[in-house]
């Protein structure tokens, strides 16, 4: 299958030249095209920011939420047919900020989803604040002495709570980042893929090649089933890991949930059954 089956012509992108996000699309639609998946068959899910922009710039169907929303939808979206193939794709922002919490709840319930974060470590759509993975002394228009708090480590965090699939990458390797998205969208249950992507207008430090010098890929010995191993590795700030760092196979959301343990039959294609409907209603009386 051909990339170009994602396509969408004459469209205005709303991003600044040289933005890692025009890579992390390109990306994907090479790995949704190699791994074969139809437009019709996928639903990418966003919140609110430029990442979120993302799924406007594919031909797709899409949701566009409220910020930080979009993991329940996502959730949703693939409980009512686990036939689609479901991503939520958006900023370091609004995953882990305004939907830190949906990102950790939506880790422990275990949907099959693919959870794509574009990590700029700053704010781009609102012009450059502090975002929870800004490293310290980052300085900005509103945090004029530099960042004091700790970056969010999403990685660190996800190991923790027993994720089944967790991954970083960096858009400037453009062959490690296609591999890994194959292999989450692949993945059985909740992958986190972070990628480190460069904000050229609102963050003039953590750049391409500032992310070049800092970054390296985990050793091909990295075992991703020991999941110390794994937090260990995620901890490393002098230079930080790329690659798989955990896997753990166990069901997903929807195989754990009763409406689908014998019939497999998606929600949206089952008619009413018009006697329970009834004895329900007449049990409320």
């Amino acid at each position: 299958m051909n990339k170009e089956i994602f396509d969408l012509p004459d469209i205005d992108m709303a991003w600044c030249p040289g933005c890692g996000n025009f890579g992390i699309v390109s990306v994907l639609k090479e790995a949704l095209a190699e791994l074969e998946i139809k437009p019709e068959e996928l639903v990418i899910v966003s919140g609110i920011g430029q990442a979120a922009k993302a799924p406007h710039y594919l031909r797709t169907n899409f949701f566009n939420g409220l910020h930080g929303r979009a993991l329940p939808p996502a959730t949703g979206i693939k409980a009512a047919n686990p036939e689609l193939s479901v991503i939520a794709e958006s900023g370091d922002g609004d995953m882990y900020g305004e939907g830190g919490n949906h990102f950790i709840h939506t880790i422990r319930r275990n949907p099959d989803i693919t959870n794509i974060v574009h990590n700029n470590m700053v704010y781009g759509l609102t012009k450059g604040q502090a975002s929870p993975t800004s490293r310290k002394g980052f300085r900005t228009p509103i945090q004029v002495h530099g960042v004091f708090p700790e970056p969010f480590n999403p990685v660190a965090v996800a190991i923790s709570l027993d994720a089944s699939f967790v991954a970083r990458t960096f858009i400037g390797d453009r062959d490690l980042t296609r591999e890994i998205l194959k292999k989450a969208i692949r993945h059985k249950g909740y992958a986190l893929v972070d990628i480190f992507q460069p904000c050229v207008s609102f963050n003039k430090v953590n750049t391409y090649a500032w992310f070049k010098d800092n970054t390296y890929r985990l050793e091909d010995s990295h075992d991703p089933s020991d999941r110390q191993e794994a937090f260990r590795r995620a901890t490393e700030t002098t230079k930080l890991p790329l690659g798989i760092f955990y896997i753990n196979s166990k069901n997903s959301f929807e195989e754990n949930i009763p409406i689908y343990g014998k019939d497999k039959t998606p929600l949206f294609m089952r008619g009413p059954d018009r006697e329970k409907l009834t004895h329900l209603i007449r049990s409320r009386i």
